[in-house]
């Protein structure tokens, strides 16, 4: 056998080592960073009940995953707030919001030797991050935390400057409660920040506040959680200071009514233990998929996360979807199709 012959069949069966088991089904998605501890965990726990589908999920912010599934150049995005009808004018087809679970953003500081979590309001957190507070012993901060001794210490205020779902129902919830927030700043995925540094995703706000004493910053409780961050009770709107357990996102989900086109701010959820930045977080795909295999699967894993996976997001500092909201999601996934043709016709 010559040389060339030899190293042809070396690269045969190189080529046939590597190929992908068969019927292996290869899903690709990119967006919010909010969710992205429990997609892992979902990820994880499907494949191994089916280990044929492959899904890998990327977290580069909710704007990310709304430009990436409008462009097509992903099997589904991933948002925190709903898409805007401009946002979608370029997408091949009509695009579904999936929602997942519930989450809660929360406002985390650091500060030495503090034990207790303080209590703000929705008017100074917004001046605290207006930077019109500037140190943490400030009358206002004092006011609602007696018997706490607060640092002389400056306020360091973290933000997101990616496109970010987070940011946008933090900033969506101090418009809505602020008048001075509305006036100068809105809401959006991207705003202009008045005062602090910034950081990409929420991993970087996190990293921050470990790094820095007096800051104080927002992510998303999991996050919060797993770097043993303190965190803000936030007065809500039936006056109570709340703080952003799982129950307390349930809560604030089940005040709110969920519309057919299954997307909806809970910022103004009423009810005693209703968490005030509370949020659902969304998969967006296409309501026809131009590939039926990656449909079919895609709307199978839905299916199964809706369902089986609700199950994983209490452990993980979500909170699982209300049971009417189940039964509206069900309605929608029923009606996915793959070039035409229904994909869960058996449901």
């Amino acid at each position: 056998m010559d040389r060339r012959t030899f190293t042809q069949l070396l690269l045969m069966a190189g080529a046939a080592g590597c190929s992908r088991p068969k019927g292996e089904i290869a899903l690709n998605g990119v967006g919010a960073t909010f969710p992205y501890p429990l997609y892992s965990k979902w990820i994880t726990e499907y494949n191994r009940l089916r280990p044929e589908i492959r899904i890998n999920y990327q977290s580069i912010g909710s704007g990310g995953g709304v430009r990436q599934i409008v462009a097509g150049t992903v099997d589904f995005g991933a948002t925190d707030v709903p898409m805007l009808e401009g946002e979608a004018s370029g997408a091949a087809g009509e695009l579904l919001h999936v929602p997942t679970a519930v989450g809660s953003v929360v406002v985390c500081y650091r500060l030495e030797g503090l034990q207790a979590d303080l209590k703000l309001t929705p008017a100074v957190l917004a001046r605290i991050f207006l930077g019109e507070l500037e140190r943490w012993n400030a009358s206002e901060i004092a006011a609602l935390n007696p018997g706490v001794t607060l640092p002389d210490l400056p306020i360091t205020v973290i933000y997101r400057t990616d496109g970010s779902g987070t940011t946008a129902i933090f900033t969506q919830f101090l418009a809505q409660l602020s008048d001075s927030w509305r006036a100068r700043i809105g809401a959006g995925k991207m705003v202009r920040w008045p005062a602090g540094m910034g950081a990409k995703g929420n991993e970087g706000v996190t990293g921050h506040l470990q790094a820095m004493p007096g800051a104080i910053g927002y992510t998303e409780l999991a996050y919060a959680t797993q770097n043993h961050l303190p965190h803000v009770a936030i007065k809500n709107h039936a006056g109570n200071f709340v703080g952003p357990a799982p129950a307390a996102a349930v809560a604030a989900a089940e005040a709110v009514p969920m519309p057919d086109e299954l997307h909806v701010w809970l910022a103004e959820a009423q009810g005693a233990q209703a968490y005030p930045l509370a949020a659902y977080t969304y998969l967006l795909v296409y309501r026809d998929a131009r590939e039926p295999a990656k449909g079919e699967a895609l709307a199978e894993f839905l299916w199964w996360a809706i369902h089986d996976g609700q199950r994983y997001t209490t452990e993980l500092d979500y909170a699982p979807l209300p049971k009417n909201v189940v039964t509206k999601v069900e309605g929608a996934l029923r009606t996915l199709r793959a070039n035409g043709k229904r994909v869960l016709a058996d449901r």
